[in-house]
């Protein structure tokens, strides 16, 4: 299975089955069709459900199989942006209502988990923003004092307790955010699914859809062997929609993502890598994330795709930076690899989009999909069941509009990321 891009590695190995799932035969009836069983989808689908709608979701593959299963595990709070910027993009208003909404959601993904007993590893130790050299430093020490005046108690480490929490004196400091912390994430999007299923929702798996048409009755959402009759469709897809609704496709840039994990640490090792069990990641333009799993292993990862010479490459890079950063290691082998793909928006935020009548998304999460997909997902239920009002969302209604130079930049995206781990020496 390595190298295969259907894996799910390491997530897959140690996850739980999810809920059984069906194919949709013939014709069947809901009250909102969700399209895409990851981790948007999937909470919109348990929201809806404990609000007493009938939903189905209608997944290509199986639930998780996209970005909610392939991803590092990291639950994050905000966006990429800094603070400041989402403000001055969004207005003082929308701004400031996102970043709080974002800001809390590590919070609400671990009161999920907790409150429908999803096992799924979560560890709630925060995670640290490791600066590389003084331009590193800068920008986490901007970050730092802009969600500080904010009255968020994020905390700026210098370089020597950075290498007291990381184990390594590689890097100049780190922002401490304690709201955030690390799940297993297939085993939560599966939990997601299970609970919402118990909830009452369906889940269809195993088809795409292929098609849709709105009549007086609703939308009809086709796949190959069944139809699905909804009021309300969810568009739930991000990196990996298809031919329906193509522009959430089209105004994303597909940014690649690999992981790849070690064989479990002896426990003397685990008391000097990363001990304080912060998952990591750094400043650099090609950016890593390394964390450790439940059961002592390191995953290490970063932008490239795991097929052709990137395999090659970006596995030498990875032995290599494990072993320069944790040289008590010594020799590094590797049990699992995957990787992904993220969706990127032109300014790095999510977007919100009424893309028909009755028919809505939220996509272009950025690599920052756990959090943001929980809790928008709610969010959405909230505005199908008339809960709250459009203007009580944290995004405006955006058009899908393609970003200039989408193909050329996905390629750099993949090839770059070979030039600079291949320079890394």
């Amino acid at each position: 299975m390595l190298n295969d891009v259907r894996t799910h590695g390491l997530w897959e190995m140690t996850a739980a089955p999810g809920p059984p799932t069906a194919l949709l035969r013939g014709s069947a009836v809901a009250d909102v069709a969700v399209i895409g069983a990851g981790y948007t989808g999937l909470s919109t689908a348990l929201h809806l459900s404990e609000l007493g709608a009938a939903v189905s979701v209608v997944e290509s593959v199986d639930v998780g199989f996209g970005a909610s299963g392939r991803n590092a595990g990291l639950v994050n709070a905000g966006v990429w942006v800094q603070p400041d910027k989402v403000a001055a993009t969004l207005g003082p208003q929308m701004g400031e209502r996102l970043l709080k909404i974002l800001g809390d959601a590590p919070r609400y993904v671990f009161d999920t988990i907790e409150k429908y007993n999803i096992q799924c590893d979560a560890e709630r130790n925060g995670t640290l923003h490791c600066a590389v050299g003084p331009r590193g430093l800068r920008d986490i020490t901007r970050r730092a004092e802009q969600w500080q005046s904010r009255s968020v108690k994020v905390v700026l480490l210098d370089a020597a307790q950075t290498a007291t929490q990381v184990g390594s004196s590689r890097f100049a400091g780190s922002l401490l955010d304690p709201r955030a912390g690390t799940i297993q994430p297939l085993a939560y999007a599966r939990g997601l699914a299970r609970a919402a299923v118990d909830l009452g929702t369906t889940i269809y798996a195993g088809e795409p859809v292929t098609g849709s048409e709105q009549s007086a009755a609703g939308w009809l959402i086709k796949t190959k062997s069944g139809s699905l009759r909804a009021n309300w469709v969810v568009v739930a897809t991000d990196a990996y929609a298809t031919d329906v609704w193509p522009q959430i496709r089209r105004q994303q840039m597909h940014l690649p993502y690999f992981n790849f994990s070690t064989r479990p640490l002896e426990a003397a090792l685990r008391n000097s890598v990363l001990p304080g069990r912060h998952a990591i990641w750094d400043t650099r333009r090609v950016l890593s994330s390394i964390r450790m799993d439940r059961a002592g292993r390191l995953v290490i990862g970063s932008v490239g795709a795991l097929r052709g010479s990137g395999s090659r490459i970006h596995r030498a890079w990875a032995r290599r930076t494990l072993v320069r950063m944790f040289p008590q290691l010594g020799e590094v082998v590797f049990d699992n690899e995957w990787y992904g793909l993220i969706g990127m928006t032109s300014n790095s935020m999510p977007r919100f989009h009424k893309l028909a009548a009755n028919v809505v998304a939220i996509s272009g999460y950025n690599g920052r999909g756990i959090g943001p997909a929980t809790v928008l997902g709610r969010l959405l239920a909230q505005y199908i069941n008339g809960s709250i009002a459009e203007r009580d969302l944290p995004l405006p209604a955006a058009l899908a509009r393609e970003p200039p130079l989408r193909h050329m930049r996905e390629i750099m995206y993949e090839v770059g990321s070979q030039v600079v781990h291949s320079l890394e020496r």
